[in-house]
């Protein structure tokens, strides 16, 4: 059972959020909302999820309490409804028309409130010819021209984890909805469903591209701009014991400092000379090569030109800036990011690490009035 401590404190607290238990960006969306203070109550299936980790390290359920419900039993539904009944926000991410045939849609769940916000997140969204297929996070960024961005043009394109379409493209947009729709179904009492689709998402992650393709600033294909590794002082460099830096000095006065520090002044063409874009690489790249990624660090230390070691994820937590900030944390003996972001007034905590199938049940039929959670309690 979840600490006293799991119904904390931040900018949501009061506010109940149900979470339908999946995989991928719900959960995280999820996540959000409960480091920032709602108490979500993720309602697990009882086979489980078929995520192939033990729920114990499972972080993304960090801050939650967790109820099984059966949704196919004969009053799985309803147990849900009655959660519905005392809830603000619910979030599902089946595909479409699954949760009506579980009984648990949106229609169903706004006939016994109202006010509820329905949050749902697909890859595809709620209508389109794809909407009933079945995917994940590299298939949906595929078609937006997000995953064609991303690495070098004479190799595939580079898969950026998923970063940039469960969660990026998923998960914020499916929290900012959510938050946006609370904050007009307070205002007038009308809940409403917010389709979160991983494709709508991604694609609107790349807005400014857009702009720039636009304008003639963008060229449609991969390492050939600014942004996306074709620029010789935008990138990554290997150093001599084979790790890596980035280097951002994209301003004038940051990339001065850039190749003073770097000891290639005297031989680094001018910068806006596009044709010798390639010649500056060369130069950049044999001098990165010379030393190590801790002797380069202490080179670029204190300065302003935009240059920083690539860390592993075991790494990053020691980093000085990160360490000094709390950017990680250990609960549970689990290493994981810190809630983000920070407020001054609502400050947010890592109250309980993740919810284990079923262990809050007695609490939660307790805290939210639904004793029939303990008939089902299994």
């Amino acid at each position: 059972m979840a600490d006293a401590g799991t119904l904390g404190q931040g900018p949501l607290v009061g506010v109940r959020v149900v979470e339908l238990a999946g995989i991928g960006p719900g959960p995280f969306a999820a996540m959000l909302l409960a480091d920032l203070g709602a108490d979500v109550v993720r309602v697990d299936r009882p086979d489980g999820t078929g995520l192939a980790i033990d729920p114990e390290y499972d972080v993304t359920n960090r801050n939650k309490r967790s109820v099984i419900v059966d949704l196919k039993s004969e009053d799985g539904p309803d147990l849900v409804l009655d959660l519905v009944d005392r809830a603000d926000i619910l979030i599902e991410g089946y595909r479409p028309g699954v949760a009506e045939r579980l009984g648990v849609g949106p229609e169903t769940c706004h006939a016994r409130n109202p006010r509820l916000v329905y949050g749902r997140m697909t890859g595809w969204g709620q209508q389109g010819p794809l909407a009933g297929r079945a995917g994940h996070d590299i298939a949906y960024i595929a078609p937006t021209g997000t995953l064609g961005m991303i690495g070098s043009p004479d190799e595939p394109p580079a898969v950026p984890a998923n970063l940039v379409g469960d969660y990026a493209g998923g998960s914020l947009y499916l929290v900012v909805g959510v938050l946006a729709a609370l904050h007009h179904a307070r205002a007038t009492g009308a809940g409403q469903v917010v389709d979160a689709a991983i494709v709508d998402g991604t694609a609107h992650l790349a807005t400014m591209i857009h702009g720039m393709l636009a304008a003639g600033r963008w060229q449609d294909r991969r390492a050939a701009n600014l942004l996306d590794g074709g620029c010789p002082f935008y990138g990554t460099y290997e150093t001599a014991d084979g790790t890596y830096m980035a280097v951002g000095a994209l301003e004038q006065q940051f990339y001065e400092e850039f190749v003073d520090l770097l000891g290639i002044e005297e031989q680094a063409p001018a910068r806006k000379d596009v044709a010798r874009w390639g010649e500056l690489r060369e130069t950049v790249a044999a001098r990165f090569k010379a030393r190590t990624r801790d002797e380069w660090t202490a080179v670029f230390e204190g300065s302003d030109a935009c240059v920083a070691p690539v860390l592993s994820l075991s790494e990053a937590p020691h980093h000085p800036h990160l360490a000094a900030r709390g950017t990680f944390t250990d609960f549970g003996g689990i290493t994981q990011p810190a809630p983000a972001p920070r407020f001054s007034t609502t400050p947010t905590s890592l109250r309980s690490g993740p919810a284990q199938p079923g262990a809050d049940t007695e609490a939660v039929a307790r805290d939210w009035d639904i004793p029939g959670l303990l008939k089902d309690d299994g």
